[in-house]
C-alpha cells in the first residue's frame, strides 16, 4: 500500500523537468512549478505527508521501516489503524483526480509540451519488461514478467526465476553499471530498434506491456493517453510522465480497494520457513523493475548474490536517449543551457538512481556536455 507516496512524488519532479522546459533555470524544480500551482502543491504536501502516515503505521517507521520478517511481517494491523489508512486513501483518490484535471486543463493543451512529447529526438524504439496479472494489467508485487517487441508483438511472458534467465549483462570498461539485453537477440552495441537485445522498464514499460489498468479511474487515463499517441508500443521517452500519472492514480485507487480487506487486522502473519536454498524475486518499484537472485548455504548464509535493478534495466535506454538529444541540439546549433537542460530532461524522464545501479556513493548526477567539432576539438563545454 505504500506504492502511491513514490509515484506522486516521482511524477511531480519529472513533471517539474517537463512542464517547466520554458522557464529560467533557477525555476525549473519542485518550487518553480509549486510557485504557478500553489493550490495544488499545498494539497501535494498534505497527502504526501498522509501517504508518509501510512508508511509509518504499516512499517513501523516511514524511511527504513521494520516490518517485514522471514515468511511474513511483524505485526498485523488495529481496527484504528486500517480505518486510518482508509481515510487518507480517500484523499489520494481527490489528488489523483485533481493531477489529472490540471496535467489536462494547464500542461497538455500547451503546444511545446505536445511537441515535447512527440519529438523525434524523444522518440526510442526498444523492447519493453514489466509485471502483469492474470488480466494483463500492471501489477507491482506478484505476476508474470511480460516483456513485448519494439513493434508491439509478446516475446515472452514468464514467471521471474525463468525471466531471469532470458537476460544477459553487458559490461563497458568506462562504467560500473552493467548493460542487461535480451540474450535471444544477443548484444548488439548501443543502438535501439526491433533486432536489437535493449529494453526498457518503468512507468512508460509498464503500460506498453499491459493491455489495460486494474482500477477504473486509472483506465480512464490510460485510454486518453493511448489516443493521444494512437499506436502502441508507445515509443516516446518523454512520455515516463503521463504514465506516471496514470500509475499514481492506479495506485491511489488500490490503497483504497486494499485498505477495506478485512485479513489486514488477522492474525496470521507468518507463514513456515523451509530450508535455505536459492530463490529469485520480482517486484515492480517505482522506476522499474526488481529482480533479486540469492543462494543460501546450508547455514543460512548468502553464498550467491545478484541485482538487476531498474536503473540497470535502462542504463542502455538512457545512454541513447541522451546521445540523440544532444546530437539532434547540437545540429540546431543550440549550444547554451537549452541543451544542458534538454539533455537532463533526456535521462531525467527515467528518475535514474546511479548509486543504486552501481552501489556507488554519493550516487549524484553532475550534469556535464563537452561539444566538440569534426577535427577532434573541444568547442565548448556546458556544466550544471
Amino acid at each position: 500500500m505504500s506504492e502511491f507516496e513514490p509515484r506522486i512524488v516521482a511524477f511531480l519532479c519529472r513533471w517539474c523537468a517537463a512542464a517547466g522546459a520554458d522557464l529560467a533555470g533557477t525555476e525549473r524544480n519542485v518550487l518553480g512549478i509549486l510557485r504557478r500551482f500553489p493550490e495544488l502543491g499545498k494539497k501535494v504536501v498534505a497527502v504526501r505527508a498522509q501517504a508518509q502516515r501510512i508508511l509509518e503505521i504499516i512499517g513501523g517507521k516511514a524511511i527504513h521501516p521494520v516490518f517485514a520478517l522471514p515468511g511474513g511481517v511483524a505485526r498485523p494491523l488495529s481496527e484504528e489503524e486500517r480505518k486510518e489508512i482508509l481515510a487518507a486513501a480517500g484523499n489520494m483518490v481527490e489528488l489523483g483526480k485533481t493531477m489529472i484535471h490540471v496535467f489536462h486543463e494547464e500542461i497538455l493543451p500547451r503546444p511545446d509540451f505536445q511537441a515535447l512529447l512527440l519529438s523525434e529526438e524523444g522518440w526510442l524504439p526498444t523492447h519493453y519488461m514489466g509485471l502483469v496479472d492474470e488480466n494483463l494489467a500492471p501489477n507491482f508485487y506478484d505476476g508474470l514478467i511480460r516483456v513485448i517487441s519494439a513493434e508491439g508483438k509478446e516475446i515472452f511472458r514468464l514467471p521471474g526465476p525463468e525471466a531471469l534467465n532470458k537476460i544477459s549483462e553487458h559490461s563497458e570498461p568506462w562504467t560500473y553499471v552493467k548493460f542487461p539485453y535480451l540474450a535471444e537477440f544477443g548484444w548488439q552495441g548501443f543502438r535501439a530498434g526491433a533486432d536489437s537485445g535493449i529494453y526498457r522498464v518503468g512507468p512508460l514499460a509498464r503500460l506498453n506491456v499491459a493491455e489495460r489498468m486494474a482500477t477504473p479511474l486509472a483506465q480512464e487515463e490510460y485510454e486518453r493517453y493511448l489516443d493521444f499517441f494512437g499506436e502502441k508500443p508507445v515509443h516516446a521517452t518523454f512520455a515516463y510522465h503521463w504514465a506516471r500519472l496514470v500509475e499514481m492514480v492506479q495506485a491511489a485507487e488500490t490503497v483504497a480497494k486494499l485498505a477495506k480487506e478485512p485479513e489486514l487486522t488477522g492474525s496470521e502473519i507468518r507463514g513456515k520457513l523451509g530450508k535455505p536454498g536459492e530463490g529469485v524475486g520480482v517486484i515492480e518499484a517505482a522506476r522499474g523493475t526488481l529482480f533479486h537472485h540469492y543462494r543460501l548455504n546450508p547455514d543460512g548464509l548468502v553464498d550467491y548474490a545478484n541485482l538487476i535493478v531498474a536503473t540497470t534495466h535502462n542504463a542502455p535506454g538512457i545512454g541513447l536517449s541522451v546521445k540523440q538529444m544532444a546530437e539532434a541540439l547540437v545540429a540546431q546549433g543550440k549550444l547554451d543551457e537549452a541543451l544542458l537542460n534538454r539533455v537532463e530532461m533526456a535521462f531525467r524522464a527515467y528518475d535514474p538512481c546511479l548509486a543504486c545501479a552501481t552501489h556507488f556513493l554519493p550516487g549524484g548526477i553532475p550534469v556535464s556536455v563537452e561539444v566538440y567539432d569534426a577535427q577532434g576539438n573541444l568547442v565548448r563545454r556546458l556544466e550544471g
